[in-house]
């Protein structure tokens, strides 16, 4: 009998750890297939405009090379877009990833909880109001985002409650936010509550490279630790004091993953303006591509793809004019968010 029981437990630790190379195998294959689009869509975006560049001439500009008529629109605006748009897409997808995932609720990206708006909210007053440009707006809109952050957790206190009183006071937050804005640019004189309202819906069109440095610096150390950390939240779903007997700190926890989740949002916030759909579509998009499991770099990924595809269409769909990258993820984003609802339904319905 203690035979039988002994083959049964082999049997099963081996059907297990089957199951986890095939789980693994294809995190790896989605990592693959997301990478090769985005790559793919990053040489459409950089290659592919009013002034078509082809890879060797890229090679060669990036190089040093100076190509008449070429070098300046790719290295000051089709190249700064592009890498721009793949730093953006994932700070954005990765932090409303990681909040998803933390809250257990598909609405709560940092978007819906006032999280952006913050950011926003700050950055436009310094804009409008005092004139500022450059680094201070950065620091000004990161602040925003750190101080509507602490809110949310202060008034959300610990316990197993904790997650549905952050996602009720990040929603009360970013309605505040919203009219602060509306009154923001409503004491702006013309000229500047336009550009205020072209930051504001999200734009790529005057990024620059010492920007992009900052970003990069940003992503490439706030995403590998996102990941790194969210490996933790599913011990979360047992609830805060079977995941404190299992030697998880909940409170601290989420504060850490917040406090990541302010530090990519704030920072693409502060450059290119709060691209709409981005971070709410891109984790629940990943979470189907890979089987129910949330993956910040496949998120990440997604946003990146997103964004790319987005401002490709958003400057040369319309020859006479081009619009805010914001814009035609804003136009995309509500369809998708159609498409996800119902097969999300249709899953329900299938498994009773």
């Amino acid at each position: 009998m203690s035979t039988l029981s002994l083959a049964e437990s082999e049997a099963t630790l081996l059907t297990l750890r089957a199951v986890r190379r095939g789980v693994r195998r294809r995190q790896l294959l989605l990592l693959v297939g997301l990478g090769a689009l985005v790559v793919a869509l990053f040489l459409a975006r950089a290659l592919l405009g009013d002034y078509r560049v082809s890879f060797v001439d890229g090679i060669r500009m990036i190089s040093g090379t100076t190509i008449p008529g070429a070098s300046f629109i790719f290295m000051e605006s089709t190249l700064p877009r592009a890498c721009m748009s793949v730093l953006a897409g994932a700070a954005f997808a990765s932090a409303g990833a990681a909040f998803q995932s933390m809250l257990r609720n598909p609405l709560a990206s940092p978007d819906v909880l006032g999280i952006n708006l913050g950011a926003s909210a700050a950055a436009v007053f310094a804009v409008v109001l005092l004139g500022w440009t450059g680094m201070p707006v950065a620091l000004v809109a990161f602040a925003g985002a750190v101080a509507v952050a602490a809110t949310i957790h202060g008034f959300a206190g610990r316990g197993g409650a904790a997650t549905g009183r952050m996602i009720l006071v990040g929603v009360g937050l970013a309605a505040v936010l919203s009219s602060v804005v509306h009154w923001v640019l409503l004491r702006a004189d013309i000229y500047r509550a336009q550009d205020a309202l072209v930051w504001l819906t999200g734009s790529l069109g005057s990024v620059s490279w010492s920007e992009i440095v900052r970003l990069g610096v940003v992503v490439a150390i706030g995403l590998p630790l996102l990941t790194l950390v969210t490996r933790q939240l599913g011990v979360l779903g047992l609830g805060d004091d079977l995941a404190a007997g299992l030697g998880v700190r909940a409170h601290r926890l989420r504060i850490l993953i917040t406090g990541l989740v302010v530090l990519l949002t704030a920072s693409a916030t502060a450059v290119c303006g709060p691209i709409a759909f981005v971070g709410f579509l891109s984790g629940p998009i990943a979470r189907r591509l890979a089987g129910g499991r949330t993956s910040v770099p496949a998120a990440a990924l997604v946003g990146a793809a997103m964004v790319l595809a987005a401002d490709y269409v958003s400057a040369y769909a319309d020859p006479n004019t081009a619009y805010p990258v914001g814009v035609v993820t804003g136009l995309a984003g509500a369809p998708v968010l159609v498409w996800l609802l119902v097969a999300g339904r249709r899953t329900i319905q299938e498994k009773a």
